[in-house]
Parts: C-alpha cells; sequence; structure tokens
C-alpha cells in the first residue's frame, strides 16, 4: 500500500503514560494535559506506547484508551505515531491495523525482543506489518531493549519495504546515521533516539525525545537551531544548558527519572509500574537543581 502521511520531522515526544497515584490505571486527565503541554510547548510530533511510554506493562484495553486519548487530544495539529511493537508478527500487524484505524499518523516498531531474528526474518517481520497498513512504519533500533541490533545494511534492505520510510536509531554510534543515509538514500528519514544532537549534524531530520515530556520548549529549540536554522554555535548552547537533564532522562532512569522531574514541575503522572521503581527520594533535591537551571519552575516556588 501507499503510505498516505510523509515528511515527518522534528522533536517528536516519546510520551511518558501517566498513572493514577497506585498505578493501577491510565490516568486520563493528566494524559490529555501532557499532550496540550507538548503541542502548546511547540514539539512536532507525538509517540505514544514507546519503551517511555511502558508499553509492556499496559493490557490492551489501556492500550487502547492511551492511543484514543492522545489521538483525540492531539487533534490533528500535530503527527501521532503509535508504538506498535510486540514479539509475535500477527500481534504486530494487528496493533498497527487498529493505530491506523484508530487515525495514528504512523507507527513507530521495535522489532521482536525476545527471538533474535535474522535479518531474513527481520524482513519478513515488517513487511508482514507493511502489507496490511497504508501509514508509514518508523522502525525502531535499540538493541540494548530489542536484543537485535539492525546494522545499516540491514536497514536498508527494510527500506526497500512500502512504507518503511523513518527510523529511530538508538544506538550510541552516531556514524550509523551516516551509514543509514549512505545505503538507504530518500528511501529512510532518520531519527535520532539517544544522540539527539550529535545525530543532527550528520543528517538526521528529527528525534523521539524523552527530556521533551519535561521541557519541551527547549527540546523543540535545539532540533530548530540545527536542522532548521543550520545554526551549530546556537544548537550547541541549547544542548549545553540541557545536558544535565538528558542525563536524568535517559539509562536506566528514563521513566523513573521523567516521571518525577514531571511531579516536580507540578505536572505529576503517576508512579512507574513494576518492575520499575519510583526514583530514590534521595536523588530528588539533586534533579530539582537540574530543573531549576533550566529555568522550568518547580511546584510550589515563588
Amino acid at each position: 500500500m501507499e503510505a498516505r502521511v510523509a515528511g515527518f520531522r522534528g522533536t517528536y515526544t516519546v510520551l511518558v503514560t501517566p498513572f493514577t497515584p497506585d498505578g493501577g490505571a491510565i490516568d486520563v486527565a493528566a494524559l490529555r494535559r501532557l499532550v496540550d503541554d507538548q503541542i502548546e510547548g511547540g514539539v512536532h510530533g507525538l509517540v505514544p506506547l514507546g519503551s517511555t511510554g511502558e508499553f509492556l506493562s499496559l493490557s490492551q484495553d489501556e492500550r487502547d484508551l492511551v492511543i484514543e486519548t492522545v489521538i483525540g487530544q492531539a487533534r490533528g495539529r500535530v503527527p501521532v505515531l503509535i508504538g506498535t511493537g510486540a514479539e509475535y508478527t500477527p500481534d504486530a500487524v494487528r496493533y498497527a491495523r487498529e493505530a491506523e484505524a484508530a487515525g495514528a499518523d504512523g507507527v513507530m516498531i521495535i522489532p521482536p525482543y525476545y527471538a533474535v531474528p535474522t535479518e531474513a526474518e527481520l524482513v519478513a517481520h515488517y513487511g508482514a506489518i507493511a502489507g496490511k497498513i497504508g501509514i508509514p512504519i518508523m522502525i525502531y533500533n535499540n538493541p540494548a531493549a530489542a536484543n537485535v541490533d539492525m546494522l545499516p545494511s540491514t536497514v536498508a534492505r527494510l527500506s526497500e519495504i512500502d512504507n518503511v520510510r523513518y527510523i529511530k536509531e538508538s544506538t550510541l554510534d552516531v556514524t550509523r546515521v551516516r551509514d543509514i543515509i549512505r545505503l538507504c538514500g530518500d528511501r529512510m528519514t532518520v531519527f535520532a533516539g539517544v544522540l539527539g544532537y550529535e545525530s543532527f549534524f550528520l543528517g538526521a531530520e528529527g528525534w523521539v525525545a524523552v527530556c521533551s515530556n519535561v521541557a519541551p520548549r527547549i527540546s523543540a529549540d535545539l532540533f530548530e537551531a540545527a536542522c532548521d536554522r543550520n545554526d551549530p554555535a546556537e544548537a550547541r548552547a541549547i544542548h549545553q544548558r540541557m545536558v544535565d537533564l538528558l542525563w536524568w532522562v535517559g539509562g536506566p532512569r528514563y521513566v523513573a527519572g521523567t516521571k518525577a522531574a514531571l511531579k516536580l514541575i507540578g505536572r505529576g503522572v503517576g508512579p512507574p509500574r513494576a518492575p520499575r521503581l519510583p526514583l530514590p527520594e534521595a536523588d530528588i533535591p539533586v534533579l530539582a537543581g537540574v530543573l531549576e537551571r533550566l529555568g522550568l519552575t518547580l511546584a510550589g516556588a515563588d
């Protein structure tokens, strides 16, 4: 099928999933508020049900509720790409079709994360999904989580599949951006996952960011300075301002740190779900200092 939407670029927030204080249910009001905060803060797109959204901790009904809420609240103001990864190919097909039917503009799909698929199996997996939907697919290379590394040569093969037009590249090897573009040409648009600032100057057209949950405006500014205004000095200055926040919402802290930061600025989204634990109390004052230095107002501050 032909993709019906094209041209994704910019800062796309991979949304946390807000839960009620006991973690037992989706906090719909908080999710709606988060969507509005992101769009009003200038982000260019939204990605619910990614790793940061704790997608593996949600029931089918909860997944449906997140999709309905985010697409409904976004109201077409920015593109919404739904995370639809699954271990079993028919499940991944079903999730992608459900996302399309709900009005998603695209899907982001991590490869099967236990099977350790071969390149031929990856081609078959993504090909099966692409053949059943008409919206673009962003493949998601995160070998630390998925247990498989989609090398640039594999990405080039996948780029030959209809609808596979984007990649979130989440390794710490920024040369991947260069090599994906070299091998795929205009068949594949690269979004950074971890190294946004570094990737922009090698040709990435966006990033799927965690930090923008907390600081959407500065996260969007970084992309715009680097890619829209092509101003390395401005982009470096912005990156230097936010580098401490990137540490707190990266690595093993990415969910707990992000949720703790949102609570500190008065945008509480509940706890992470087990087996994740909340950020240790001893870390909260340090994180609060990072947010203040970034110019964010803490809840209860004058």
